[in-house]
């Protein structure tokens, strides 16, 4: 037999926002499945299905599900079909989007799309998803996002995104504070500076990777 149980044998754990091979996301679940954890993995439209497809057959996945967190009705129907699992143990929302050019210039130069545009999807998304999971956790469970030192601190061409982080970071702390006494807990991970896809979009941002 094994020398150790596994951590997470017989819990259900979903990710959102696995984009590809190199994902934090990706790393994360991963990690889950190694401990014997059931994944369920979203994609957000056809654009991502196939590459979801992929990384979901590399990890095992037990069942993909298309949720673009901006829609209300996708995640009504997010609620609705985790609803068959049973029950949900984990949640790991992995979302977030800046426009490039709201990322490559001055921080004072923010446009109102572009800084509502980054609130919604990588701040307000977390409110949204834990929304639609808390129901599923009536045991309780846990809810994980990421975070990066861009939401405490000046990071050069951080800009609107650290700006999101931040928000992201106070939501998590109100997140706990309303849903600790339902035995969930909520929690950031703030990465240190990882080679993905989303670092490549923030300009000088790879010059400190190499540096690292």
């Amino acid at each position: 037999g094994k020398f150790m149980s596994q951590l997470l044998e017989g819990k259900t754990a979903v990710v959102l926002g696995v984009a590809n091979r190199w994902s934090i996301a990706y790393a994360i679940g991963e990690a889950f499945r190694r401990e014997g954890a059931k994944l369920i993995l979203t994609y957000q439209g056809e654009r991502q299905r196939l590459t979801v497809e992929d990384v979901g057959a590399a990890l095992g996945a037990h069942k993909l599900l298309n949720c673009d967190v901006t829609l209300e009705d996708d995640l009504a129907r997010l609620t609705a079909e985790l609803k068959s699992e049973g029950r949900i143990d984990c949640m790991v929302h992995s979302i977030a989007f800046a426009n490039r050019e709201d990322l490559s210039r001055p921080f004072v130069e923010t446009s109102r799309g572009g800084f509502l545009l980054a609130q919604e999807v990588s701040a307000y998304s977390m409110v949204a998803v834990a929304r639609a999971v808390e129901p599923l956790m009536a045991e309780g469970g846990s809810m994980i996002t990421l975070s990066y030192l861009g939401a405490n601190r000046v990071v050069p061409n951080y800009n609107v995104m650290g700006v999101a982080k931040a928000s992201l970071e106070a939501s998590v702390r109100y997140l706990a504070s309303d849903l600790g006494p339902k035995n969930i807990r909520v929690n950031a991970i703030s990465a240190g500076a990882i080679k993905t896809a989303s670092s490549r979009a923030v300009k000088d941002l790879s010059r400190m990777l190499d540096a690292v």
